[in-house]
């Protein structure tokens, strides 16, 4: 009963739309020259990111008790440092504090090329959308009642590059991997135009068939009117396409949520602030939460399908 009394909380806190619109036009600014990993405009990102962090009060999970896991990176497009930002809510229950949720999305995109009037690869809804998605959840949360169990929020740099900065953490982790109980990922939520039709008041999750994650979203989405589905062919194929997958390939639960696969300017010049829809975003965001904040005050922890597909990953589980 005790139980059951704590996880009927009020519906997640309204987004503010013009705050999380704030975030994506200074992320997809021409200033920071389309985050490519390395570069000096992807650790201004970075910057960025942490100072919201801290506005949220969240605990630093970084280096030296910063917001920053550094390294030193060399690849085709130069080398220098990158660093994820990563910052905590602590639970409040003495047991389940000790395990962790993880709410994470890519900060980098692909920064210049070519020649021409525009050379800039903005990246708005890929993914700067979903880097607004991770703070304004994460400030929701440090705002209201504490979760009983942690909640680690994570941008990553790398992720265009072949998930570079997920497989970094999770080679090397701030917590153990067989305490952290799942892994939401987020990408492209701030457009509702998804190349096969329009998307409205839905998101995807890749790999809906390989986790009860689903069940979960679904029951905190649909009191605000948001649909989860699962695509019939790219579900799958996607679930192998982002940072969940370096997770899920240690065994974590790990999926990603997404309004479109596709879009009109997918990894193109014109993926840009002005196309954002910032009411879709906000509801997106809003969803997300009530999903996070859910799975962070239920006892039960997430389980891996018992199905064939889903059989490589509960074995890297241990079950």
């Amino acid at each position: 009963m005790i139980w059951a009394l704590l996880l009927q909380q009020p519906t997640f806190p309204v987004i503010d739309s013009k705050a999380a619109l704030k975030h994506v036009a200074y992320l997809a600014s021409d200033e920071l020259k389309g985050r490519n990993t390395p570069s000096a405009e992807l650790n201004k990102a970075a910057d960025y990111i942490a100072a919201e962090f801290k506005k949220a009060k969240l605990e630093p999970m970084g280096d030296g008790k910063t917001y920053f896991l550094s390294q030193n990176y060399e690849g085709r497009a130069g080398k220098g440092e990158v660093r994820n930002v990563i910052g905590m809510i602590r639970g409040t229950d003495p047991k389940l504090k000790d395990t962790y949720l993880l709410v994470t999305a890519h900060y980098d995109h692909l920064g210049e090329r070519g020649t021409g009037e525009d050379t800039i690869y903005n990246g708005a809804n890929d993914n700067a959308s979903s880097v607004a998605g991770v703070i304004e959840i994460a400030k929701a949360m440090a705002r209201g009642k504490k979760p009983l169990r942690s909640v680690i929020f994570m941008t990553f740099w790398g992720e265009e590059k072949g998930l570079l900065g997920a497989k970094a953490y999770v080679a090397k982790p701030t917590v153990p991997l067989n305490q952290i109980v799942g892994n939401l990922n987020i990408e492209q939520i701030g457009r509702t135009d998804d190349s096969e039709g329009p998307r409205v008041k839905e998101f995807n999750l890749t790999g809906f068939q390989l986790s009860d994650m689903v069940d979960r979203l679904r029951a905190a989405a649909a009191p605000l009117g948001v649909k989860v589905t699962g695509h019939p062919r790219f579900s799958l194929p996607y679930f192998r396409a982002s940072d969940n997958f370096a997770f899920a390939q240690a065994g974590v639960i790990a999926h990603t949520a997404s309004t479109a696969y596709s879009f009109p300017d997918y990894h193109g010049l014109n993926d840009e602030v002005d196309k954002i829809e910032p009411e879709h975003m906000a509801l997106m965001i809003r969803a997300l939460g009530a999903g996070v904040r859910s799975m962070a005050n239920d006892p039960k922890p997430l389980s891996w399908a018992q199905t064939e597909e889903a059989k490589p990953y509960r074995e890297k589980a241990g079950g």
